[in-house]
């Protein structure tokens, strides 16, 4: 992706991020930075006009920006489009901040406090302001050290939605990257920690766009951290949302290794810069197509605060989350009192369930069960899945069979589906006056007729992440 243009399309029909496209102006920016140009995809191919969205929010009501690529914006929408930029930047600088926390921490213990409603640490003479909220007291230097358990994380899973670390997979992480040699992490994906850390240990960064907020001046400091030891000694570690696109953090994390490589010479030009990517383990395919070089780890990673990513009565019996790596898979112990095991023939640690396949040469398992070797797809698969004559291919028994899922709604054709089908507008007519006549049908009905009380049921939202250590963006 680097140098050349990505055009990363979607393999199924949707919108498609356009990156590293050539332009003849910068693409306009939204409060969370430069937009990101996108195309809608049908059958692998652009459809209709290109436009520039958020790069960070996936939900219009969380970020309405939208601009057509080659629209001219008037005067007065770009001075009010500025503004709204400026409203929703913090109220606080980086720099306010820790002129704040020096105060703070100079205060007796008796007199730091933290209000958990507004997330923020108070100064004696704004305590009557939050006398009616609730406060922590007396917080220690231990407590400041791990703002994560001070910050509640964000729920909102389109946008800044955090899961935190279990403690055991902290731990590991923690364990592993001392035992590997690395001296130095820089954590990419740890929002709100300005308040606790120097501009010299954390930048505003959108992992999305490769944008830092504090401009140059905190790209320089990112930069020179990446630089420390010639670059020896360092590795990256991030656990970006779930929901996010991979191709824009694949080319936000290659600009990253770009700026690592300066230092490196050419005689180390080809090394790569060691990576701890934390997704899912069916992104894999994704992964790999931007990063041929990554290995996928058998060990699970837990989160505290998900109801599904974490073992236990309450979570799933095998976690998703894996850790992506650049780093030699045979270098990397995972524990064994936790299950796993070292392979002498793939010459890694698995998951005890990932039993080896002959055929494959390989330890084929995903998710920690064993899986089965297809003689007919000539791959191992889910120990649920059976091959299905239809598809050609193993899935789930009773699937809808891939011929009738491409089908069209409204002719019934395979090939393509109701949104591109040529008859859409013909069809549309007929069920716009269809649906009149039903609802006047409808409305007539219940003139007569008392509407039952019905009760909706109620589902718990999901939340998500984040860390620290060292450098942190």
């Amino acid at each position: 992706m680097e140098g050349a243009a990505a055009v990363a399309a979607e393999r199924s029909p949707g919108v498609a991020v356009l990156l590293g496209q050539e332009s003849a102006r910068p693409a306009p920016c939204c409060p969370h930075g430069p937009t990101l140009l996108f195309v809608k995809i049908s059958q692998g191919k652009e459809e209709g006009r290109r436009f520039y969205a958020c790069s960070a929010c996936r939900d219009r009501k969380d970020c309405n920006f939208f601009q057509w690529e080659n629209e001219k914006v008037s005067e007065a929408r770009l001075l009010a489009r500025k503004e709204v930029n400026r409203n929703c930047r913090p109220s606080l600088s980086h720099r306010q901040n820790m002129e704040r926390y020096k105060e703070f921490v100079l205060l007796p213990l008796s007199k730091r406090k933290f209000c958990q409603e507004c997330q923020k640490l108070l100064l004696p003479m704004e305590w009557d302001k939050h006398s009616d909220h609730q406060v922590l007291h007396d917080l220690s230097v231990a407590h400041l050290q791990r703002p994560s358990q001070l910050l509640c994380p964000l729920e909102n899973k389109k946008t800044n939605a955090q899961y935190l670390f279990a403690d055991r997979s902290c731990q590991f992480l923690l364990d592993l990257i001392i035992a590997l040699g690395f001296r130095r992490v820089l954590c990419v994906g740890t929002p709100r920690y300005s308040q606790f850390y120097t501009e010299e240990e954390f930048c505003h960064y959108n992992m999305f766009n490769h944008y830092f907020f504090g401009g140059e001046a905190a790209h320089e400091i990112c930069r020179k951290f990446l630089h420390q030891e010639k670059g020896e000694g360092v590795i990256l570690v991030t656990d970006p949302p779930f929901g996010g696109l991979v191709e824009p953090l694949a080319f936000s994390f290659k600009k990253l290794i770009a700026a690592w490589r300066e230092v490196q010479g050419e005689d180390h030009s080809s090394k790569d810069l060691p990576i701890f990517w934390i997704f899912p383990y069916f992104f894999e395919s994704r992964i790999l197509e931007f990063f041929p070089g990554f290995s996928m780890m058998d060990y699970q990673v837990d989160y505290d605060n998900h109801a599904l990513y974490k073992h236990g009565r309450t979570g799933r019996k095998q976690s998703p989350v894996r850790i992506f790596t650049n780093i030699s898979p045979s270098m990397i112990v995972l524990p064994v009192e936790e299950g796993y095991r070292f392979c002498s023939v793939c010459q890694r640690y698995v998951s005890s369930g990932n039993q080896h396949c002959d055929i494959c040469n390989s330890c084929t398992s995903k998710d920690g069960r064993r899986w089965n070797h297809c003689f007919l797809c000539k791959k191992c698969v889910k120990p649920s899945w059976i091959h299905c004559n239809t598809c050609n291919r193993c899935a789930l028994p009773g699937h809808t069979c891939d011929r009738a899922k491409t089908s069209c709604f409204i002719c019934d054709e395979a090939g393509h589906k109701r949104s591109t089908c040529p008859n859409l507008s013909v069809a549309e007519r007929a069920c716009q006056a269809d649906r009149k006549r039903r609802l006047k049908k409808n409305k007539i009905k219940m003139d007569n007729v008392k509407r039952p009380s019905v009760k909706h049921a109620t589902f718990p939202r999901k939340k998500i992440k984040k860390k620290k250590n060292t450098l942190a963006c």
